[in-house]
């Protein structure tokens, strides 16, 4: 494929892009994986690669450790371009959640509950025990916007295995998702850190056999078709915007978009 090509169709359709159906104002996106794999920094690239400037709606750490920096639940609206009082944003939102880890981190339980719009905004995970309808933090009665329309699994490129555990708790989460009928795709990062010759160059993700390898195995241990995990390199150092890798993240929010679009349709 030419990579470049179709960065600008993509920037247009989802510039462009309004739900298919009226009674929702915007699809949402829940973003979950292991610990570290680029959650946040994928919702903050998104934004960059929108806004054409570095931006940061989602927080994140600039440290890479094996504890979740993210530990409530937050929708992410990505502002439209321009300044001013007239704010407007696109009609999709994500949601990060915490990390997937071996012992603590967030319990597919209450991610199984943010599928069906039960969490609410601001909910603070508790590895300890999970959302329970007793919870303030818990939604009664959640509206067709408040449920997630696209599931979307982090990995990273430039880890080790992932393990058994976090395996587990994954396919839990598929599971459920559907049994929802929510679509998933996966997202790979790093890509850069783990391949030489895309580092030099993201051109060459497409042609790298390390890059393609880790996509075949990410498949066979989640169990998400190859053609529904797109690399990305998320945004992390650079302080301008880069033409390869918003052509990557734009590649995958327009799969995202079309699965969502797809669901709410139904």
């Amino acid at each position: 494929m030419s990579f470049n090509r179709d960065k600008e169709k993509d920037l247009q359709y989802v510039q462009d892009y309004e739900p298919g159906n009226d009674d929702l104002k915007h699809l949402r996106i829940l973003l979950y994986g292991p610990v570290g794999a680029g959650k946040s920094s994928f919702i903050n690239s998104v934004s960059s690669t929108l806004q054409g400037r570095m931006t940061i709606p989602a927080l994140t750490s600039a440290t890479t450790s094996d504890r979740s920096f993210t530990t409530r639940y937050a929708t992410h609206k990505i502002r439209k371009e321009g300044r001013g009082k007239s704010k407007s944003y696109y009609p999709f939102v994500f949601n990060d959640v915490m990390g997937l880890e071996k012992g603590d981190g967030v319990r597919p339980d209450d991610i199984k509950l943010a599928l069906k719009g039960h969490v609410k905004e601001g909910y603070k995970f508790n590895p300890a025990s999970p959302l329970s309808a007793e919870d303030p933090g818990y939604n009664p009665c959640p509206s067709p916007e408040d449920k997630v329309h696209v599931l979307v699994c982090v990995l990273s490129a430039n880890t080790a295995e992932i393990t058994d555990s976090v395996l587990k708790k994954m396919a839990e989460i598929r599971e459920l998702a559907s049994d929802l009928g929510i679509p998933q795709i996966a997202i790979v990062t790093h890509i850069d850190l783990a391949c030489p010759e895309t580092e030099k160059d993201l051109k060459n993700v497409y042609k790298s056999q390390h890059i393609k390898q880790k996509v075949h195995d990410f498949s066979t241990a989640v169990g998400i078709p190859v053609n529904c995990i797109f690399p990305v390199k998320n945004y992390s150092d650079e302080i301008d915007i880069n033409d390869d890798v918003n052509t990557l993240i734009l590649s995958a929010l327009r799969q995202m978009i079309n699965f969502g679009d797809d669901f709410i349709d139904k």
